[in-house]
């Protein structure tokens, strides 16, 4: 019979995940995002006019509508902008990690041995610029599942496939 131990680790030997070279997304994916952003906006508008059109009260804050309308706009641009010059993922020896958010960051560690099945996603639009969405589902269920959007079709093709790979090694 084993003897049971429980010693305390010494996490500065720890490796860092904040030191890993991150992949950053494909630039293309910023024309898919702004597609998205025009398409919401698009609609937002419809609803803004027809609100402006049928309603007499609504017209006397036409000016005061537009301006909010077009501050909203804005911060849409320039939030997921930045959130995607803060987007990064690596494929590790043992791992996928993917970092995201502006002002909270967040980084999902996902160890090869917990991926239970992985997806390929393309949609239209995503499609039209060569790009995927690489999901990751985890045995944790789906507050582990990891989606990678914006990566370049091929290169999502090559790490499925390296994952695939990895986890049926393991098996």
């Amino acid at each position: 019979m084993q003897e049971f131990t429980n010693e305390t680790l010494d996490t500065s030997s720890l490796p860092k995940y904040q030191e890993v070279q991150l992949n950053s997304l494909s630039m293309k994916y910023w024309n898919v995002i702004l597609i998205n952003i025009f398409l919401f906006l698009l609609f937002a508008g419809i609803g803004i006019a027809a609100l402006l059109i049928f309603s007499a009260d609504a017209r006397s804050y036409t000016l005061a509508i537009l301006s909010i309308y077009g501050v909203i706009a804005l911060l849409l641009v320039l939030l997921y902008r930045t959130s995607l010059k803060k987007r990064g993922f690596a494929v590790r020896e043992k791992d996928i990690l993917y970092t995201s958010g502006i002002i909270a960051l967040s980084t999902t560690i996902v160890p090869f041995s917990r991926i239970q099945h992985i997806a390929l996603d393309e949609g239209l639009f995503s499609r039209i610029y060569g790009l995927g969405e690489l999901r990751i589902f985890t045995a944790g269920g789906s507050s582990g599942s990891l989606h990678i959007p914006g990566i370049e079709i091929d290169n999502a093709k090559s790490i499925k496939e390296l994952l695939m790979k990895q986890i049926n090694e393991a098996d």
